[in-house]
């Protein structure tokens, strides 16, 4: 019935400066995601969380104003990392449960140490493509991709292996700041907009996506729950209308699945706080199950 499942949380909210976010890996796990994948047939096991600081305990040692917190968020993101190499070494499919999307430092450069070629769809409204020089809030969860390519200065560095504008395709973005934008365009990373997805369908853009990605190994899913339409999932941080659909994601989760070489997948961004009635992460867990084999029929 497929790989065993491996949960991690990483409830970090040093990233951004909305408080709460750190409180989504333990939504998520009560809107019953290892339960929801046992179902499936699948093995689940749940290691319990990596240990992040309170905000409180790193905020008086916040010197940089370009990039707040970047030492414990490096610290944290190693921890990240190491475990879902173990994941990678136990050959099981980690998903880890965000926190904010400053999480991705630590499992995307651990899923670039698998043998063999890697992919990585980012699946954000956002394209988090500053550095401390662009970044007009010194939010650290706006520079990941650029940490990942090697392109922000120490600590937000990781790993032997960067990643390379030819390995991550960034799907349902539509909001950039203005030297972002620049940048992301600069950088040859392939962008599929909401606009895209509004005139060529879900489908088409998802496999364009994987065909663009080529024939890599194994596939990493970093998918920020702010990629989705604020009225179906009120519960993140930085809400932008225009987002995916409840169906447009699922399909997109079924499409995944069938390709068959998802490893290792991101659930982040969710505020339980700003959430209605834990919508949100419920959404998430549904989102879960399509991707890791739930059918209609």
């Amino acid at each position: 019935m497929g790989y065993p499942i491996a949960i991690y949380g990483a409830p970090m909210d040093l990233g951004q400066k909305r408080r709460g976010v750190d409180m989504g890996p333990s939504a998520i796990r009560y809107a019953k995601l290892r339960p929801r994948l046992e179902r499936l047939g699948l093995t689940v096991t749940d290691y319990g969380n990596v240990s992040v600081p309170g905000m409180e305990q790193v905020e008086s040692q916040d010197t940089d104003p370009k990039a707040h917190n970047a030492v414990a968020i490096a610290a944290v993101a190693a921890q990240i990392r190491q475990s879902v190499m173990s994941s990678i070494e136990r050959d099981e499919t980690a998903i880890i449960l965000g926190g904010d999307h400053s999480v991705a430092m630590g499992t995307v450069s651990a899923a670039l140490t698998r043998p063999g070629r890697v992919g990585v769809l980012w699946i954000d409204a956002h394209g988090d493509f500053n550095t401390p020089e662009t970044t007009p809030s010194g939010n650290v969860h706006g520079m990941v991709v650029t940490s990942l390519m090697g392109r922000c200065p120490p600590p937000l560095i990781f790993g032997e292996k960067h990643l390379q504008p030819e390995q991550i395709v960034m799907i349902g973005i539509r909001d950039l700041d203005s030297q972002e934008r620049v940048a992301l365009r600069e950088s040859h990373i392939p962008v599929m907009t909401m606009r895209e997805i509004d005139e060529n369908g879900i489908a088409a853009v998802t496999r364009n996506a994987l065909a663009t990605l080529g024939d890599v190994d194994a596939l990493h899913i970093s998918f920020d729950m702010d990629s989705l339409d604020p009225t179906i999932a009120p519960g993140v941080g930085t809400p932008v209308p225009g987002g995916l659909s409840i169906r447009e994601a699922h399909l997109l989760m079924e499409i995944l699945c069938d390709d068959g070489r998802v490893r290792s997948l991101d659930l982040v961004e969710v505020n339980p706080i700003l959430d209605e009635y834990n919508r949100t992460a419920e959404l998430a867990v549904d989102l879960a199950a399509s991707l890791f084999g739930q059918r209609i029929i």
